[in-house]
């Protein structure tokens, strides 16, 4: 290899060095090829040359040998699938494809620089958003009625809704003077009895209702209620209004305020 190509030295991104060390270190795979801007070793090259007062054709027979070589590996690490394709081609079919897919890039490239081109001659050009004032306005069709369909359906939208009964939500309140009566009923046939027994099967309004008429009763000194224990049966019994009221005939002087139901 020539001494210009050998000696070539370089001041790259990803290395800085002689040119005969950076292609060992790509052979021995201690330095990526995508890691590598060829133009950059190209330009250092140029540089290299302008330098002497003759051209060296030797060395730039190499430098394009090993060049080619370069960009053939980076161009195989950046399409892997695109180079098996090639590798299952004849020479003459690789070529013709390589060829056709150079054409393309060079379309693709003619288009860009069309494009760039004239987007620099049209920077100052702005266009209005919204549709053109003669656009023609579309025709709206509508597709075959049936007025008899029509004329069914407003009638039945005509139609007055069923009245809904909400007497199911509504609370009917037994009297209280119902089981006020029952209970004085009860006590002058027995002496005692048991409320929760008197009130099975009574609706759960009912027995809230039942249980007021005890209060009034107790509250006119009727009945006495008693209570084995918390949540126990309540049992009911006959009032003693003769003790009660002579008890209120007492004179208040020297005796204590005593809480009662009546007093609540």
């Amino acid at each position: 290899m020539a001494s210009a190509v050998r000696d070539l030295e370089l001041d790259l991104d990803a290395f800085e060095g002689p040119f005969d060390l950076l292609l060992t270190l790509l052979l021995k795979d201690a330095i990526s090829p995508s890691e590598i801007d060829i133009a950059d070793i190209v330009v250092a090259f140029v540089d290299r040359l302008a330098q002497r007062d003759e051209l060296d054709l030797d060395a730039c027979g190499e430098f394009l040998v090993l060049i080619a070589a370069l960009l053939e590996l980076k161009a195989r690490q950046l399409f892997p699938e695109e180079d098996a394709e090639l590798a299952e081609l004849e020479p003459e079919e690789a070529a013709e494809e390589l060829a056709r897919r150079l054409a393309e890039y060079r379309r693709m490239k003619l288009a860009a620089q069309w494009l760039r081109e004239q987007l620099e001659d049209q920077r100052e050009r702005y266009f209005r958003l919204g549709p053109a004032p003669l656009a023609p306005e579309p025709e709206r069709r509508l597709a075959a009625q049936e007025p008899l369909r029509l004329a069914e359906a407003l009638r039945g939208l005509a139609v007055e809704p069923p009245h809904v009964s909400l007497s199911h939500m509504a609370l009917r309140f037994p009297p209280v003077a119902q089981f006020v009566e029952r209970f004085r009923a009860l006590l002058r046939k027995r002496r005692v009895f048991d409320f929760d027994a008197e009130v099975h099967g009574l609706s759960r309004v009912e027995q809230a209702v039942a249980f007021l008429a005890l209060l009034e009763l107790r509250k006119e000194g009727e009945i006495a209620l008693s209570q084995a224990a918390p949540f126990a049966p309540i049992r009911i019994s006959r009032g003693e209004p003769a003790v009660a009221a002579a008890e209120d005939s007492r004179p208040d002087e020297g005796r204590m305020p005593q809480w009662n139901a009546r007093s609540a």
